[in-house]
């Protein structure tokens, strides 16, 4: 009886074993196949009706309060009134989203999001921007600037709106915008530019470890982790910031001229109600409000681009959800 356990035992593991090794053959089959077809190495475009959204909430709502007389009564007023949105001519809104981090990778999904949008919009349409992001490397954000500026190019109005932040790089995007709404708390500014790493020179040197380094150019390399700095690389390194600052500063003037950029210009962040003092918005308002209120009028569209994700990240998630059905 001990061996019988003992071989079911090890019967049970080998069949264990030989069913992950299938799952994983035929997820590698699967994607393989998947990355041969036409369209399948670009990734998905999610779109959301927001105002059926907003109609979902409030039935569900004036479900559990209403009687059901006026609950009835209510849903044919809603049929109604489907009906004449549906006839009438109503301008379109487009709502993005661009939630950043310090290397600004959200400009991948940006880029997408506006390409599409801008193939569709016309005149009278808008295109909302929530806005999420304390800012990060140069080129990334003037990257999202510069689609944001697409989509003034086309004419199209651009609102901006931030709920909770748009700093430094981020409000170097938020700036492009026609309009600039900010929730009282929200915080803006922060017009600078930080640079700041290590220096481990020292320490190598108490352990007796060399570092060298070549370059060709004069300032190929004016600051370094682990070499000695000199006063001539600091003082480069710091001509270069400055330059990026000023570049910074002309292009919030360009946008919007009505700044007084001495004032605003200190690398110092401002809170949404100093904010509108600075002209550094136009309206204190959340963009849950903002929306809420273009529903009566616009046709509310949430755009939301996925990129591909890598073929092992593929693999794995398809492999969990298969072993989890055993």
């Amino acid at each position: 009886m001990e061996f019988l356990s003992e071989y079911g035992m090890f019967l049970a593991k080998a069949v264990t074993i030989v069913a992950a090794l299938l799952v994983m053959v035929g997820g590698i089959v699967a994607l393989v196949a998947r990355g041969g077809q036409r369209g399948e190495s670009h990734g998905r475009l999610d779109i959301r009706h927001l105002n059926e959204n907003y109609d979902g909430m409030a039935l569900a709502l004036k479900s559990a309060i209403l009687s059901k007389k006026q609950f009835k009564q209510a849903q044919k007023e809603r049929k109604v009134h489907d009906k004449q949105r549906e006839k009438a001519e109503r301008r379109r809104v487009f709502v993005l989203n661009f939630h950043g981090d310090i290397r600004g990778t959200a400009v991948a999904s940006l880029r997408e999001e506006v390409t599409a949008v801008l193939t569709v919009a016309q005149a009278e349409d808008e295109i909302v921007l929530r806005l999420e992001s304390a800012g990060g490397l140069v080129h990334a954000y003037g990257l999202a600037a510069a689609q944001l500026l697409r989509i003034r190019d086309r004419r199209v109005k651009l609102t901006v709106a931030v709920d909770k932040v748009a700093a430094s790089g981020g409000y170097m995007m938020a700036c492009v915008a026609d309009h600039v709404i900010a929730a009282p708390f929200a915080v803006l500014g922060s017009i600078g530019v930080v640079a700041q790493l290590p220096n481990f020179n020292r320490l190598l040197k108490k352990h007796d470890v060399d570092y060298e380094q070549f370059t060709a150019g004069e300032f190929k390399r004016t600051v370094t982790i682990f070499g000695e700095n000199t006063d001539q690389g600091r003082h480069k390194f710091q001509e270069e910031i400055e330059d990026a600052h000023t570049l910074f500063k002309d292009f919030v003037k360009t946008h919007r001229p009505r700044v007084e950029l001495e004032r605003v210009a200190t690398g110092e962040h401002w809170y949404g109600t100093r904010a509108l003092e600075c002209q550094l918005v136009d309206e204190l308002r959340t963009s849950d409000d903002y929306l809420l209120d273009a529903s009566a009028e616009a046709d509310l569209y949430e755009i939301a681009y996925t990129g591909k994700k890598p073929w092992l990240a593929r693999l794995l998630a398809q492999t969990g959800e298969a072993l989890g059905r055993f």
